[in-house]
């Protein structure tokens, strides 16, 4: 047997990623995706697709665990905070009727109490019928959680992008070079004008059946849109180059974030983020073009969204 896969059970659905060295981020995008630099990873086995909405029920029944979208938040974990807004509930994407711009999100992100991995849209919502879909109202912990009770881990930055690349090396998307190859969509992302028009020429309005749409070059499912996925790396506004990783820069542990890990925009409110990667159903072309391989995002630990989800990995050894 695999020695990466000692407990067949465990790597049931999963697809061994054989490992090695590549390019990882970008240059042509966004900033925090600079600069390419080289990473390696070891050999892994990452799930096949997103964890479903089936598949954390099983969890939640047998462990009896309450995610943190359904536990009202400390106080003292968030000073200044007005005392009605301290309920339990997730962000809900809600379309507005009109804009001022793109640059203020909370225009179609409602803080919505009540909404959890089983009303991921808020009261009157539910999951009935989508066990095969991706759970989403995610926070960090839950899919941590999730990972150990599966014995499975969450993935790096650096495995996670190598299995979206799907062998391909430098290519844009992770299916080659054009987002819509021959007009197909090989993606659930957002048609039209976001947030205001979606035009559903995917067929999918939110999330979408994890097998929805072809697998990459690994046989894996849905690394692209649908929805963005946690990883076990803190944030950091930039990747280090090779020359300053070679020379003299100690690296982060995992267990520590640094202090560009914490949002600038809230000095008192000290909740760390970690890198989502892999965009979601809410990426348009005219707004967040984060559907590759390549593209990363900052989430603090303690949100839970209708856009969030996660998949895990079995591993034998670290990343170098």
């Amino acid at each position: 047997m695999d020695a990466l896969a000692d407990n067949a059970a465990v790597t049931d659905g999963m697809i061994r990623i054989p490992g090695g060295t590549f390019r990882m981020g970008s240059d042509r995008h966004y900033p925090e995706e600079a600069p390419v630099h080289t990473a390696s990873v070891d050999g892994y086995w990452i799930d096949a697709t997103p964890v479903t909405n089936g598949q954390f029920r099983k969890f939640v029944e047998a462990a009896g665990y309450v995610t943190w979208a359904e536990i009202p938040p400390d106080p003292r974990d968030y000073p200044g905070a007005r005392p009605e807004m301290l309920r339990a509930g997730g962000l809900v994407f809600t379309p507005p009727k009109r804009i001022e711009g793109l640059a203020d999100w909370s225009q179609w992100w409602r803080f919505t109490f009540g909404a959890t991995w089983r009303r991921p849209y808020g009261k009157g919502s539910h999951i009935g019928g989508l066990d095969d879909h991706p759970v989403v109202q995610i926070a960090y912990r839950d899919a941590e959680a999730y990972a150990k009770w599966a014995g499975k881990e969450l993935p790096t930055e650096a495995e996670w992008e190598f299995a979206a690349r799907g062998g391909l090396e430098g290519a844009e998307f992770a299916w080659g070079e054009a987002l819509t190859p021959g007009g197909a969509h090989m993606a659930n992302t957002w048609q039209g004008n976001f947030p205001l028009e979606n035009t559903r020429a995917d067929g999918f309005p939110r999330t979408s059946p994890v097998r929805a749409f072809p697998a990459n070059g690994y046989g894996v499912f849905d690394m692209i849109g649908n929805v963005w996925e946690w990883t076990a790396d803190w944030w950091s506004e930039r990747h280090e180059a090779d020359a300053v990783k070679a020379c003299c820069v100690p690296q982060n542990p995992r267990g520590a974030p640094m202090e560009g890990s914490y949002d600038p925009r809230q000095p008192t409110v000290r909740i760390p983020r970690k890198v989502l990667k892999g965009g979601s159903h809410l990426c348009a072309p005219n707004y967040c073009r984060r559907y590759r391989p390549a593209a990363r995002h900052a989430e603090p630990v303690d949100t839970s969204t209708s856009h969030v989800g996660f998949r895990c990995v079995v591993r034998r050894g670290g990343r170098t």
